[in-house]
């Protein structure tokens, strides 16, 4: 196993579980409780966990982990929920997409399709769909976030209110019916507010591992959605809570 691999799959679980000691990830990875250790004080180091004796604890309320260690991450839920989602693009339509890893994955279903305008803040989606000739790219300029490959701020706020979207989609790290949409950077939540005010149609993209989090920034209320996008994790009270406040619920 690589170590990208390696580490990404010790976040997630940390991350998940709250807390991890080594001989149980030595036996997740198949490695030595030598090559976890390393790799857990390299963790440390970066700040994304807490070393602890025999193992590591998160630290930090709904830690962001890097986009770089969410990739692979629930992966085949977010490709369900993208195909659905395409379902909701008309031909010839002009699509918002903030990044995300779910969001990535409809970019790359939409890049599949083309007959579309694709209007994005996340440099990674740009770079996959430049050399896509079919899909007409337009790419939102700003402050770049390392943790989610986006450009949020300001200048990003001014073009996308130029622009008219025929719908967008956003990525959040947290919703509920009470604190709507929810992200963990103030600029980056501003931004996305921007790419809901330019759209005709707001639709959210998140696995239902987010659906009952709140983290630190607001985006929206869920007023302000038309539709979310999740996978059939999402538990029947939830999708009462979030049809109580006039979203459409589609389950991928």
């Amino acid at each position: 196993m690589l170590k990208a691999d390696r580490t990404a799959k010790i976040l997630a679980h940390v991350t998940e579980a709250g807390s991890a000691d080594v001989h149980a990830l030595a036996e997740l990875l198949g490695v030595s409780t030598a090559t976890v250790r390393r790799d857990l004080q390299e963790l440390h180091d970066q700040g994304l966990l807490h070393r602890t004796r025999g193992g590591a604890v998160t630290g930090t309320v709904n830690l962001e982990l890097p986009l770089r260690h969410r990739h692979g991450k629930r992966q085949a839920e977010k490709r369900r929920i993208a195909l659905a989602a395409e379902r909701l693009v008309p031909e010839g339509a002009v699509v918002g997409l903030t990044g995300g890893t779910t969001t990535s994955e409809l970019a790359r279903v939409l890049a599949e399709r083309g007959g579309v305008t694709i209007v994005t803040n996340a440099v990674n989606i740009a770079a996959d769909l430049i050399v896509r000739p079919e899909i007409r790219l337009v790419v939102v300029g700003g402050l770049a976030r390392s943790a989610s490959y986006e450009l949020v701020g300001p200048a990003a706020e001014r073009m996308l209110s130029q622009y008219h979207l025929d719908v967008a989609f956003i990525g959040v790290d947290g919703l509920t019916a009470g604190e709507g949409c929810t992200t963990h950077d103030e600029m980056e939540a501003h931004t996305d507010r921007a790419f809901l005010r330019s759209a005709a149609r707001c639709v959210v993209l998140a696995d239902s591992s987010k659906v009952g989090l709140v983290t630190f920034a607001a985006i929206c209320p869920l007023t302000d959605i038309h539709d979310l996008v999740t996978d059939d994790g999402l538990t029947g009270a939830q999708e009462k809570a979030v049809t109580g406040c006039g979203v459409r619920v589609l389950r991928a």
